[in-house]
C-alpha cells in the first residue's frame, strides 16, 4: 500500500492499534471473482511485543462470503475512526476553505478460518469481554447457559494476518495555530468532542 503523506501519518503503531481499539465495527472487503463486503466487530492481534500483526473476527456461518474468501483469501479491511466536516463559518479567516478531518486506517490481510468450537468460544470471549468491559453488571458469555452451544455452531471464526497497511491521520497538521484553534471551538460547538479531543492529542506542541 503506497504511504500516506508524512504530516497525515499516524504518530506511531500505538496509534493506529488504538484507532483499531475504539472503532472496531470495520469493513471486511473481498474481490477475487465476486465482489463481497460485510461489516463486522474486530479485535486486534497482538505479537510477543504488542504490535498489532492481525485482526480476528467471525463470519455468520450464511454469509456468502465465507465461500469466496475460502476460495481467495485476501481481504481489505477498513476501520473508520472519528471524522467530520470542517467548516470555515467557525473561523475569524474567511477566506479559508471546508474541509473533512478523520482518521482511518485500512489493511492488506490473508484470512485463514478458524473450525474447532475451542477456537470459537476464544474468539467470541473475547469480543465480549471487550465490549462489556467497565459496564455495570457486564455480562459474560457463560451467563447464556445451554443456548451458548446452538448460537455458536452459527458463526464461522477467522485471523486476518496483516500484510500491509495504510493509515491516514488527517488532523489540522497543516493548519495556522488560530485556524487550528478555530476548528477544535467549531467542532466542540457542534457536538464534535471526540474529533477535537483527537485533533488536540494529536497536535500537542504544536
Amino acid at each position: 500500500m503506497d504511504a500516506p503523506p508524512e504530516k497525515f501519518a499516524p504518530r506511531s503503531e500505538a496509534d493506529v492499534l488504538d484507532l483499531v481499539r475504539r472503532h472496531p465495527f470495520a469493513w471486511v472487503v473481498s474481490a477475487g471473482k465476486a465482489f463481497g463486503a460485510t461489516p463486522l466487530p474486530l479485535r486486534p492481534g497482538l505479537d510477543a511485543d504488542g504490535r498489532l500483526v492481525a485482526l480476528v473476527g467471525h463470519f455468520g456461518r450464511s454469509n456468502p462470503q465465507i465461500a469466496r474468501l475460502r476460495a481467495d483469501p485476501r481481504a481489505l479491511v477498513l476501520f473508520m475512526g472519528e471524522h467530520g466536516y470542517v467548516s470555515p463559518s467557525w473561523m475569524a479567516d474567511r477566506t479559508q476553505a471546508p474541509s473533512w478531518n478523520y482518521a482511518c486506517a485500512a489493511f492488506d490481510c490473508q484470512l485463514t478460518f478458524t473450525e474447532t468450537p475451542e477456537e470459537t468460544a476464544a474468539l467470541l470471549t473475547d469480543l465480549v469481554g471487550a465490549m462489556e468491559a467497565g459496564r455495570p453488571r457486564a455480562w459474560t458469555v457463560a451467563e447464556m447457559g445451554a443456548r451458548y452451544a446452538g448460537l455458536s455452531r452459527g458463526v464461522v471464526g477467522f485471523r486476518a494476518d496483516i500484510r500491509a497497511s495504510r493509515a491516514v491521520f488527517k488532523l489540522g497538521q497543516d493548519e495556522r495555530d488560530d485556524v487550528f484553534a478555530d476548528i477544535l471551538e467549531g467542532l466542540r460547538g457542534e457536538g464534535q468532542s471526540p474529533l477535537a479531543d483527537l485533533m488536540a492529542r494529536h497536535g500537542a506542541g504544536r
